[in-house]
C-alpha cells in the first residue's frame, strides 16, 4: 500500500484502484481523486518548483486557485504541460511529472538562484539587463529564454480534437455549491430554461467538503439529492467540469467544457468543447477564494490553507500530514482543526490571532491565543514552526485561514468595480453588475450555509420572475449559520525572513514594499513590476495579501488603495479549445463555387481566394504551363466569349422605403436618383476618407437594391453597413440581408456573349443593345421559367454580362452556358485571366484598394459627391490628401517589351539615387499581356495623370532588379469603351 495518509473514503470509491505514475514512480488512487488528493494520499509533498527562484513548492489549495502543483500531464504528442494537479481527475494510467526544474524535482540545478535573490528582487531585470548593450543578444536573451517558462510542449501536433457550440437559456447558474443549486433548484421548478455550470466534476461545491447538515441531512446527502431532482429536470441542463470563464455583451458567457480530459481515451469524442451561451438572466454563485496570511518561509510544502485541508480530510479522505496545527485569524480556521481532529489526525496547535476563546473543543490540540508564525523548518516539506512567542511546534503539515474572498471576477469583466466590505476584510460585487446578472451565495459575501442557500433561493426567484415565470412555493432549504467572525491579519512581520504572497511567481512582502519605495504606488504600476498576479492563478490567494501591504506602505485605507481589474479568463483556456475545429485544412472554412464540380471535371486548377476555393485557370491538353492556359482563355474571351463563375463576390440586398437614401450615405456618388432598371458603380469610403471597397448596385425596384462587393470585403462591407444602420441612422426604413450563398452568378463576357445568352435567357427579355443597354439590370427567366437576374455590366471590357440563378442551378447553369456557347468556342475562364483583363482594362481592385489609396488616387475624385453627405466625404476633402502631385493610378509597360515588370517595384526619377527620399510611387499589379504580347502594369506615381509618355525607372530591391518603365493611361485595351456598349 502507498497511500500512507489515506484516512477514510471520503466521496472516493475506495472499492477500486487507479494505478498511476508521477516523475516514473508508481502510485496509487482511487476514482473520485484528483491528481493532488492522490498524491497527498501517497505521501508527496513537493511537487514542484517556482517560477523565479525554483523553490520547493507543495500543494496549496484544493481548487483552480492553486499557485504551486502545476504538472505535466500525459506523454508524446499528448502532453499538456502547466496542469493544476487540483483540478486534474485521476484515471487508470496517468502520467504525470513535475515541471520547472533543470535535473530532477529534488535536485533542481537552478534552485542556486534562489541564494542569488539578494540580487534578484523585483524589477531587478528592468535594471539589469540594460547594460553593457551588446550583452543582450549574445548574453541575456539566450539565457532569458533557456530559463523562461514552466511546462514544455511536446512540439508534436496535438490528436485531440476540439470543438465549439452555442447554447441558450432563461437563466445561467454558474457554480453548483449551496447557493447555486438552491437557485437552480428554484428556477428549475419554475418550469424556466436553466443551465447550471460547474468547474468541479461532483457538483455540491463546498457541501461536499464540510460536516454540516441541511434539511437533516448531510450536507453532501441534500446536494445529491438536489442533483439528482435537477437531472430529472427537461428544462435544466447541468453542465459540470464547465468553466465560466467570460461575461461578455448581452447576456453572453464563455464557457469551457472539459469533455474527455479525465478519460485515459477520448475514443472519438472531442476532449474540450468552447461554449458561447446566451442567456437572458444570470446568477453568479462561485463561491468565495481563502486567502493566506504572510509569514517567514510560509512556502514549505506542507503549508496549505485550511479549506483545501478540510476538502482533502472530508471529501477525498486524505490528510496532509500526520501532525497538523492550524494558524487562523477566524473562527472558520477552527472548523478544519476540529474536522481534523475527527478523523483521528494529530493536531498540535492551534495558534489564533485574536485574543479570543476557543469556537469549539479540539482534543489534544492546544490553543495560543494572540499569536502567530513568524517562521518555518524544512526546505523539501514542513518539520516545524516557530511563533511570535518563541516557541517551535514540531509537525508536518500547516493549514492557514486569513479570511475569505468573495470571487467577484465576472461581476469585474464589464469593467465593475468591486466594493470593499469591512465585515468581511474583502472586495465584494459592485452596484455595476454586467446586464443581467445578479450575485448569491459567497460570491456576495454570504459566507455562512444557511445565509447561502435562503439567498440562492431568493435571488434566482427574483431573476425568473422579472422573465414572467411563476416562482415555486418549496421553501428554502434549511441549515444553521456556522461561526464566521474574524479580524483582519495580513502579514506576520516579526522575522527578517521572506515571507510570500504571490507563490508562483515568487513576489514577497518586500517586494511590494521594495515597489512603493522606487515609486511604483498604483496598484496596476505595483503589479506589473513586482509580477504579483501575473501568473496562471491570476493572483486569486495573492492579490488581497498584496494589496494590504501595499495600503500599510501608502498609509491608505485597502479600498483607497484599489485593486486591479480582472478580465476574462476566470481559469486558462487552452489554445486548441480556442480554436476549436479550425485546424490544418479545417483552419478556416472552405467554400465551394456552385459551378466547382463543373469546373473540377474540366481540368480546373483551384486557388484559395478569401474563404472560396476558386477556378485559376482550365488546362487543356498540350498546354506546357499555366500560361498557356491563362493566355488562352483571355485571348479567347475577347475573340468570341468566356464565362466565369463570379459568384464569391458579395452580395447584399437592400430593401425598404429609405433604400436609396441609405445608399447615398454608404456610397461616395450618388444613388438616389438611379432609375430601377439600372446599375450603378460606386466605390465606399472609410471614415477617414480612404477608399475600402467597390462594386455595383442594381436597382431592381423603387426600393429594392442588390449590391455587389469584392470577394476579400463581402464580409467587412455588410458588417459596415449594418452599424450604419443601426447605429448611425437607426431610424431609417431599410433591411440588409446577405445574399452571396442565395445566387450563383457568371460573368458572360465577348463580343458574342449576347449571342449565346439569347439562347439561354427566355425569349420575352429582349437582349438587344437598345432593349437591355450597358448598365441595364432586370429579373428574368432562363431555360424555360426558372428565374434569374440579369445585369449587362463588365469588368473585362468586353460586350459583357452578369447572369445570377439560384445556388442549387449553379453547378448545371454553368453546363448549360457551355453547352449553349460551344458554336461559339466559348471557354471557361479563371481567377488570372480574369485578372489579366481588368488590368488590361485598368479596372482597380484589392491590390489598388490597399487601405492607404483615395478616390483622388484612383483617379475616381469627382465620384466623390459635393452635393449630398456620405461616409469619408468631409475627410476625404482634406488638402494633404489632394495635393496636386499626389500619387495618381497609371499604367506602365516596360521600355523593352520582353521584359516582366514586378509588382511592387517603386518608381524613381531618371538620374536619381534609389532612395526613399527619391521614391516617387509603386506598381499594385502587373500581368502578362497575351493581347499586347508583352507584360504592364498598374501603379501609382506623383502626378501621374500629368506624365503620360515620361519614363521612369522600376526599381525592386527585393528581387534586385531595375528597369525603364513608360508611363501611360491605364487603359490598355478599348480606352473609349466602345466594345462594352457594342
Amino acid at each position: 500500500m502507498t497511500q500512507i495518509n489515506r484516512i477514510s473514503s471520503g466521496l472516493v470509491d475506495t472499492t477500486q484502484t487507479l494505478q498511476f505514475t508521477f516523475n516514473g514512480k508508481q502510485m496509487q488512487g482511487h476514482p473520485g481523486d484528483t491528481l493532488a488528493s492522490a498524491l497527498l494520499a501517497n505521501g508527496q509533498r513537493l511537487v514542484g518548483r517556482s517560477f523565479k527562484y525554483h523553490r520547493p513548492r507543495g500543494i496549496f489549495t484544493a481548487g483552480s486557485e492553486e499557485p504551486n502543483a502545476l504538472v505535466q500531464l500525459r506523454s508524446g504528442a499528448h502532453q499538456e504541460p502547466n496542469t493544476r494537479a487540483t483540478v486534474a481527475e485521476l484515471f487508470d494510467g496517468l502520467s504525470a511529472t513535475s515541471q520547472n526544474h533543470r535535473g530532477s524535482l529534488e535536485y533542481d540545478l537552478m534552485a542556486a538562484t534562489d541564494f542569488l535573490s539578494p540580487f534578484l528582487s523585483a524589477g531587478f531585470y528592468y535594471k539589469t539587463f540594460m547594460w553593457p548593450k551588446a550583452f543582450w543578444e549574445k548574453f541575456y536573451e539566450p539565457a532569458i529564454r533557456a530559463s523562461a517558462g514552466l511546462g514544455r510542449l511536446s512540439m508534436q501536433d496535438d490528436p485531440d480534437s476540439y470543438d465549439k457550440g452555442y447554447l441558450h437559456c432563461d437563466l445561467l447558474v454558474i457554480g453548483a455549491g449551496p447557493a447555486g443549486l438552491s437557485a437552480a433548484l428554484a428556477a428549475g421548478r419554475s418550469g424556466a430554461r436553466v443551465i447550471l455550470a460547474d468547474e468541479d466534476f461532483a457538483p455540491g461545491g463546498r457541501l461536499n467538503a464540510e460536516t454540516l447538515e441541511v434539511d437533516g441531512m448531510s450536507g453532501r446527502e441534500w446536494a445529491a439529492e438536489a442533483i439528482a431532482e435537477l437531472t430529472a429536470m427537461d428544462n435544466v441542463r447541468l453542465m459540470t467540469r464547465t468553466t465560466i470563464y467570460g461575461a461578455y455583451d448581452h447576456g453572453t458567457y464563455g464557457a469551457l467544457e472539459r469533455c474527455t480530459d479525465h478519460l485515459a481515451h477520448a475514443n472519438g469524442k472531442p476532449r474540450q468543447i468552447l461554449w458561447r451561451i446566451y442567456s437572458k438572466r444570470a446568477v453568479l454563485a462561485a463561491g468565495a477564494t481563502e486567502r493566506p496570511i504572510a509569514f517567514g518561509n510560509n512556502d514549505r510544502p506542507g503549508i496549505m490553507l485550511a479549506g483545501a485541508v478540510r476538502t482533502y480530510v472530508n471529501r477525498y479522505g486524505v490528510t496532509p500530514g500526520q501532525n497538523m496545527a492550524v494558524f487562523t485569524n477566524n473562527d472558520d480556521g477552527w472548523r478544519t482543526a476540529y474536522d481534523l481532529v475527527a478523523k483521528g489526525v494529530d493536531v498540535r496547535a492551534i495558534i489564533d490571532t485574536r485574543d479570543a476563546p476557543a469556537v469549539c473543543n479540539v482534543p489534544g490540540a492546544r490553543h495560543i491565543r494572540s499569536a502567530g508564525v513568524i517562521d518555518t523548518v524544512g526546505r523539501k516539506g514542513l518539520r516545524a514552526i516557530t511563533l511570535t512567542d518563541g516557541q517551535v511546534i514540531p509537525c508536518d503539515g500547516l493549514a492557514v485561514s486569513g479570511g475569505w474572498n468573495p470571487n467577484v471576477h465576472l461581476t469585474c469583466h464589464q469593467r465593475g468595480r468591486p466594493d470593499w466590505n469591512d465585515a468581511l476584510s474583502a472586495f465584494v460585487p459592485g452596484s455595476n453588475l454586467p446586464a443581467g446578472m445578479s450575485v448569491a451565495g459567497a460570491a456576495n459575501g454570504a459566507l455562512t450555509l444557511g445565509t447561502a442557500l435562503d439567498e440562492g433561493r431568493r435571488v434566482a426567484n427574483a431573476q425568473i420572475k422579472d422573465l414572467g415565470f411563476t416562482p415555486a412555493r418549496n421553501p428554502a432549504p434549511h441549515a444553521e449559520d456556522e461561526p464566521h467572525e474574524g479580524a483582519p491579519v495580513w502579514h506576520i512581520g516579526a522575522s527578517a525572513k521572506r515571507a510570500w504572497l504571490d507563490l508562483q511567481n515568487d513576489v514577497t512582502v518586500k517586494d511590494i514594499k521594495q515597489s512603493h519605495r522606487e515609486g511604483f504606488r498604483s496598484v496596476e504600476h505595483m503589479k506589473r513590476y513586482t509580477t504579483l498576479g501575473m501568473a496562471t492563478d491570476q493572483g486569486k490567494t495573492a492579490n488581497i495579501p498584496a494589496l494590504a501591504i501595499m495600503a500599510e506602505c501608502t498609509g491608505k485605507s485597502i479600498p483607497e488603495t484599489g485593486t486591479t481589474i480582472f478580465r476574462p479568463p476566470y481559469t486558462p483556456v487552452p489554445l486548441g479549445a480556442l480554436a476549436g475545429r479550425a485546424r490544418g485544412k479545417e483552419f478556416r472554412p472552405t467554400r465551394l463555387t456552385p459551378s466547382h464540380e463543373w469546373a473540377k471535371a474540366n481540368g480546373a486548377t483551384f486557388v484559395e481566394v478569401g474563404n472560396w476555393l476558386r477556378a485559376q485557370w482550365f488546362v487543356q491538353p498540350g498546354e506546357q504551363g499555366w500560361r498557356d492556359s491563362v493566355d488562352r482563355e483571355a485571348l479567347q474571351t475577347r475573340q468570341t466569349v468566356g464565362i466565369c463563375d463570379v459568384t464569391t463576390l458579395g452580395k447584399i440586398d437592400v430593401q425598404g422605403r429609405d433604400a436609396a437614401a441609405f445608399l447615398n450615405k454608404v456610397y461616395a456618388n450618388g444613388f438616389a436618383k438611379l432609375a430601377v432598371g439600372k446599375v450603378r458603380y460606386g466605390i465606399m469610403l472609410r471614415e477617414d476618407g480612404i477608399c475600402y471597397d467597390d462594386g455595383t448596385t442594381a436597382r431592381m425596384g423603387e426600393n429594392h437594391f442588390v449590391m455587389t462587393t469584392t470577394t476579400a470585403n463581402a464580409v467587412l462591407v455588410y458588417r459596415r453597413m449594418e452599424f450604419a444602420r443601426q447605429c448611425l441612422w437607426p431610424d431609417m426604413d431599410v433591411h440588409l440581408i446577405s445574399t452571396t450563398d442565395g445566387w450563383a452568378q457568371f460573368a458572360v463576357a465577348g463580343p458574342d456573349a449576347r449571342k449565346l445568352l439569347q439562347k439561354v435567357v427566355d425569349p420575352e427579355q429582349d437582349l438587344s443593345n437598345e432593349g437591355f443597354p450597358f448598365m441595364a439590370c432586370g429579373e428574368v427567366t432562363v431555360c424555360g421559367g426558372i428565374p434569374a437576374r440579369l445585369f449587362r455590366i463588365s469588368f473585362s471590357g468586353e460586350l459583357a454580362y452578369e447572369v445570377a440563378v439560384p445556388a442549387r442551378y449553379g453547378n448545371a447553369m454553368m453546363g448549360v452556358l457551355m453547352e449553349a456557347g460551344r458554336e461559339f468556342r466559348a471557354v471557361p475562364y479563371g481567377t488570372e485571366a480574369l485578372g489579366v483583363m481588368r488590368i488590361e482594362k485598368g479596372h482597380a481592385a484589392g491590390n489598388e484598394l490597399d487601405g492607404r489609396t483615395t478616390a483622388f488616387n484612383l483617379g475616381l475624385g469627382r465620384m466623390v459627391s459635393a452635393a449630398k453627405d456620405c461616409i469619408g466625404n468631409t475627410l476625404s476633402q482634406r488638402p494633404q490628401m489632394n495635393q496636386s502631385d499626389a500619387v495618381k493610378l497609371v499604367g506602365f509597360r516596360p521600355e523593352d517589351r520582353m521584359k516582366k515588370l514586378i509588382a511592387g517595384s517603386h518608381f524613381i526619377a531618371q538620374g536619381k539615387d534609389a532612395t526613399m527620399d527619391n521614391d516617387e510611387g509603386w506598381m499594385s499589379s502587373v500581368a502578362y499581356s497575351p493581347t499586347l504580347g508583352h507584360s504592364i502594369g498598374l501603379g501609382f506615381i506623383k502626378s501621374g495623370d500629368t506624365r503620360i509618355g515620361e519614363v521612369v525607372r522600376a526599381v525592386s530591391p527585393v528581387h534586385k532588379t531595375e528597369m525603364r518603365v513608360e508611363i501611360v493611361s491605364p487603359h490598355f485595351i478599348d480606352p473609349e469603351g466602345e466594345r462594352l456598349r457594342g
